[in-house]
């Protein structure tokens, strides 16, 4: 990534061979260290260190799975445990993290069964809870997490309603709030976060109905405001992000996209928001003012991808 345009530019030796079948979902670990990916068509989650110089990738190893149809995957803030979501056996895997290979071993409780097609992870930026995206089951599964052990145990109230179809989540930087995409009911679900026991609360004039299928939602680090991928539109919707209640406001027009727009991702600082467009092989790439939340193709953006592009993350 450009520090200064935003642009990007391929890293030497990419696109990267990957061992498995149907890579479906991503994640950096917070030190920056590894990138981990699962493989939906191949059961598998395979780590890979990142040179922090260069960005290049080298397989690390997969570990041992235990679900099937994995397709979302998430790092605790610790750097400690590593959880994947099983679309088809309806479970969680949990692994502990090598702090020096970055290898995941799976847990002694793992998996954990949840309810229906389990399709998104995140968890809160405390490390206590861990939240899914029940597809199939219209909610949201809430989980508290042991941090000396790992091990999930469902939380009082779990799972919360969500519109139909929740396929993405993605969390206010505090931890206040907590936001779904609602694929199929065309909504988006804004929750505030019990701080003590992770229970979800509704916030007033929620799901926020949208104009499009959103597959994805990306809020930016200084909780101003929520990005939503709408894919039928081919757009990306702003949302101005009430600080004192977590409500949704829509700020101004559709942004342009490529065709099918999945996933969202913005770096660190603020400046940049990057969006995968499935159908067209590239990544759409914006300046943020930072003011407003309003957004600017980057120069020469779109920037080429691979085949059917799924999933972002930024190191």
């Amino acid at each position: 990534i450009d520090s200064s345009s935003g642009a990007l530019v391929a890293v030497s030796g990419s696109p990267f061979a990957v061992p498995g079948t149907n890579p479906a979902a991503l994640t950096v670990d917070p030190n920056g260290r590894f990138l981990y990916v699962v493989y939906t068509g191949s059961d598998q989650v395979q780590a890979f260190s990142i040179d922090t110089t260069t960005g290049a990738l080298t397989a690390a190893g997969a570990a041992t799975f235990t679900g099937s149809a994995p397709d979302a995957v998430v790092v605790d803030p610790t750097d400690t445990y590593l959880y994947v979501a099983n679309l088809a056996s309806n479970s969680i895997s949990s692994y502990s993290i090598d702090s020096t290979t970055g290898l995941p071993t799976p847990l002694p409780s793992s998996p954990t069964p949840v309810g229906s097609q389990p399709a998104a992870l995140q968890v809160d930026p405390s490390g206590g809870f861990l939240y899914l995206a029940e597809f199939g089951a219209a909610s949201v599964v809430a989980l508290a997490i042991d941090t000396g052990t790992g091990s999930l145990t469902g939380i009082t109230g779990s799972p919360f309603g969500s519109g139909q179809g929740p396929i993405s989540i993605a969390m206010y930087p505090t931890g206040a709030y907590a936001y779904v995409a609602n694929e199929s009911g065309k909504s988006i679900s804004a929750y505030a976060l019990n701080a003590s026991s992770g229970a979800l609360s509704q916030v007033s004039g929620s799901p926020v109905a949208t104009s499009s299928t959103p597959l994805g939602v990306v809020v930016d680090p200084g909780g101003r405001y929520l990005y939503a991928a709408n894919a039928a539109a081919n757009a990306i919707s702003i949302y101005a992000i009430a600080p004192t209640s977590g409500a949704l406001t829509l700020s101004g027009s559709p942004v342009a996209a490529g065709t099918l727009p999945t996933a969202l991702a913005i770096d660190p600082s603020g400046q940049f928001l990057y969006v995968v467009n499935g159908q067209s092989g590239n990544v759409s790439a914006y300046t943020v003012d930072t003011a407003s939340g309003a957004l600017t193709a980057v120069s020469g953006s779109p920037f080429a991808a691979g085949d059917q592009p799924h999933s972002i993350a930024i190191d």
